[in-house]
């Protein structure tokens, strides 16, 4: 795997910020040495995020029209308070996460298989439960490898992962002592306490990572969800994309800079692309949290030689609503999921120079096969067998999807990567 400096302009710190999502300490009662929120602008947008008086007098608005409305002025005021331009990344993060008004902040249904019930994207969890079943027998052997008994999920969505694990895992007889919810979204963690009510005794919610963890921890499409800087190459000269006001709209702006992708991209076209350092930085939190244990990422994306080939210039910035997929960030905000996709190199780097091991990296349609995908479907009826075979098809999310697995101490050979490990192309 390539090792390369972190891209110009410093180390980053995820420090997940509490007072964003409610001050929490664990359970065991111990401290947090680190805050949670999503990166290099936090501390400006945690200012502006604690609830100005006007949007509690009155109480946050409940249509979308006027959730999108109240959003877009919040926005506003913070390029305005920031000289006229903010970096996508704060502007993302305002986008997704601004209490009661971002797009993970406010009770939309999100998660389903259809537009007609209000949801905007479906994930693997909601099309299969054989998905849930699959990683079972992968938490289940990092569990037993570890010595542990809890499962970390961050961004749990509308719980049906959790369940499927816990059930899954309870019927292998796997004891799981506490399993624990790390969400951002409180209408989201109402969905998943409904849906978690059968396993209540062992389900908690946490705003804040304990000084030290130990079990295995889960993210499905978690990364995606991360902000992003985006990087834009014009007339051969290295600009940041950020976002400014014109007249009542959001638009583009780039600014100089001297962030680099972490790859050279080769060519003198113009070029758009992204830098991770918040998912990079987040990889590297859980690092100093975890004393034993693993970690499984599941995530669209590719290695660094193929996020940053020449002829992917339009970048992987990409918008959900409806079902339905655009490109433009800057209109219906709050009203639809931005994401992009994930640089595993980086991932992988970061975990590794923050102390954690590789433990495998290849894509969905053979971790999930290495962990007993196609046994589970030979027994199933016929519309279960349809529904998982997404999961595993090459034009579904079968090669798109990728996994990467960490752990905290030597490595072992994790089962769902016993055949298509691709870590040497990282």
């Amino acid at each position: 795997m390539h090792r390369h400096p972190p891209a110009a302009g410093g180390e980053l710190e995820c420090n997940f910020t509490a007072q964003a999502l409610g001050s929490a300490r664990d359970q065991n009662g111990g401290g947090v040495n680190r805050e949670w929120g999503w990166g290099r602008h936090w501390e400006t947008i945690q200012r502006d995020m604690t609830t100005p008086p006007s949007l509690t007098t009155p109480p946050l608005p409940d249509s979308p029209q006027a959730i999108g409305a109240a959003l877009k002025s919040h926005i506003q005021r913070q390029i305005q308070e920031a000289g006229g331009w903010i970096g996508f990344d704060t502007f993302m993060a305002l986008a997704l996460y601004t209490p009661g008004l971002g797009y993970y902040a406010h009770g939309s249904a999100k998660f389903g298989p259809l537009p007609q019930g209000g949801s905007d994207f479906v994930t693997a969890p909601e099309i299969s439960p054989l998905f849930g079943q699959a990683l079972a027998r992968q938490v289940a052997q990092a569990l037993e490898v570890s010595g542990t008994d809890e499962v970390w999920e961050f961004g749990a969505g509308t719980g049906a992962l959790a369940l499927q694990l816990l059930d899954a895992l309870d019927a292998m007889g796997v004891r799981v002592r506490r399993y624990t919810i790390v969400d951002l979204s409180e209408s989201l963690k109402d969905r998943q306490r409904q849906a978690l009510a059968a396993h209540a005794g062992k389900v908690q919610w946490a705003t804040a990572l304990p000084t030290a963890m130990r079990g295995v921890v889960v993210g499905n499409e978690v990364l995606d969800a991360m902000p992003v800087q985006l990087l834009a190459r014009v007339n051969g000269v290295w600009l940041e994309r950020g976002v400014a006001c014109h007249e009542d709209a959001f638009a583009w702006a780039d600014r100089p800079t001297d962030l680099r992708p972490p790859l050279e991209v080769e060519g003198d076209h113009d070029y758009l692309t992204e830098i991770h350092p918040q998912g990079e930085a987040f990889v590297r939190t859980l690092a100093d949290h975890l004393e034993t244990g693993a970690v499984f990422l599941l995530d669209y994306g590719f290695p660094e030689s193929e996020y940053y080939h020449p002829q992917r210039h339009m970048g992987t910035v990409m918008c959900h609503q409806a079902h339905q997929s655009d490109g433009n960030p800057l209109v219906d905000v709050g009203l639809k999921d931005i994401t992009a996709h994930v640089n595993f190199t980086g991932i992988a780097v970061a975990a590794q120079e923050a102390g954690l091991e590789v433990l495998g990296y290849t894509n969905q349609a053979h971790f999930l096969i290495n962990c007993g995908l196609a046994q589970a479907m030979e027994q199933a009826p016929l519309q279960a067998r349809v529904a998982a075979h997404k999961l595993i098809t090459e034009h579904e999310m079968g090669e798109f999807f990728k996994v990467i697995g960490l752990c905290k101490g030597p490595h072992w050979d994790a089962v769902g990567f016993a055949r298509g490990d691709r870590t040497h192309r990282l």
